[in-house]
């Protein structure tokens, strides 16, 4: 369960800007994984920090989090902090590091890999059902000639003599506020923390390159159109040992020829002659599951709906399943001949109004267009 942000900064629901920057920094000094190496949710921690501050360092953002919580921060598209790299959120609020000499620990550089997308397309029984889709795509590998180190068979990499391997180099400065280091990547090595003499030819020294995957994805019932699969890793690869990116597969569910879904339920309309609305019958149905009968009743209304529990979708974050609302179209007859018109007309004539109690409906609509004819 999330904390609340003011909480998490230490801080009250009434304090300024600056009282809520100044809580940040001194949290963040605190928190950084590199200070609390022991504490494997230091990292998770930091994420919580910035996600908080995020929020409340805009007035827009906490004037919405203050009135709704956080329903109302996710409903204005507010996203936490959950899947992004730690790297990422460093460079987001304090560039590429000036806090206090001695707060980072060093070390190459490791950057998370890129996402990838794909798109796949499935039929409605199928997003009923579940069904599994292989998927082809494209990602950024380790080169298979050199195992990704980037030198050429026979040979390696070596320390990069620059930055003695720590992938960083560091400036230190001194002002009225103490001393600062400001961190950036080594520029002899890229942040590798070694470098290459003899390249691999297949991939000029990168150790990755662009390669073709084949994957099984597994689409779980009741996937809604638009939704997105997220698979954990399968990304491209990151660099300096970072992770890889994940593979987000984005579902799309045809139209179904019959059943239009709402929802968690479906909607299926039914075409009714007059005469079968007056007289009640029985019909065949699509469903999900294949056809079924249902019985119309006596005197069936245009726009009725008979709900057929659980006939609908799976529920895709819940138990059970949706509903089946059949919707009764009532069609009224064009091109009528003579004998026709004059049998209408003598039914018409043998009507009473007992014959179209309820409300006004279908019936006394088709009534009072005969009685001005």
């Amino acid at each position: 369960m999330k904390r609340d942000y003011y909480e998490v900064l230490g801080v009250s629901r009434s304090a300024s800007g600056a009282e809520i920057k100044k809580a940040f920094r001194r949290r963040a000094r605190e928190l950084h994984p590199d200070v609390n190496k022991d504490d494997p949710d230091a990292e998770a921690k930091f994420k919580e920090l910035a996600e908080a501050y995020e929020c409340l360092s805009n007035p827009e953002t906490r004037a919405t989090y203050d009135r709704y919580g956080f329903e109302g921060l996710r409903r204005g598209g507010f996203q936490d902090f959950s899947h992004v790299s730690f790297e990422d959120i460093i460079r987001s609020f304090f560039g590429e590091g000036i806090f206090g000499e001695g707060f980072f620990s060093g070390g190459s550089r490791r950057s998370r890999g890129a996402d990838v997308a794909v798109e796949v397309e499935i039929s409605l029984e199928e997003a009923a059902a579940g069904v599994q889709r292989e998927v082809e795509y494209s990602v950024v590998g380790d080169c298979e000639n050199c195992g990704g180190s980037g030198a050429a068979p026979g040979s390696s990499r070596r320390t990069c003599p620059t930055c003695g391997g720590g992938g960083v180099v560091r400036t230190v400065t001194r002002s009225a506020f103490g001393q600062f280091v400001r961190t950036g990547a080594c520029h002899a090595c890229g942040g590798a923390g070694s470098v290459v003499d003899e390249p691999c030819s297949e991939c000029s020294g990168t150790g990755a390159v662009q390669t073709q995957r084949r994957l099984a994805v597994d689409i779980p019932p009741g996937i809604d159109d638009g939704q997105r699969i997220r698979v954990t890793g399968m990304g491209s690869r990151g660099e300096g040992n970072g992770p890889s990116g994940d593979l987000y597969v984005q579902v799309r569910v045809a139209e179904h020829e019959q059943l239009v879904r709402d929802g968690d339920d479906l909607v299926y309309h039914q075409p009714l002659t007059i005469v079968d609305a007056a007289l009640g019958t029985t019909v065949s149905i699509p469903t999900i599951d294949g056809e079924m009968e249902l019985d119309v009743a006596p005197g069936t209304q245009f726009g009725e709906v008979k709900t057929i529990r659980g006939k609908g979708m799976p529920r895709l974050r819940g138990r059970g399943r949706g509903d089946l609302k059949v919707v009764m179209d009532v069609i009224v007859p064009r091109n009528l001949n003579r004998e026709q018109r004059e049998l209408l007309k003598k039914f018409e004539e043998t009507t009473s109004e007992k014959n179209y109690n309820g409300g006004e409906g279908f019936f006394e609509r088709i009534k009072a267009a005969f009685s001005h004819r």
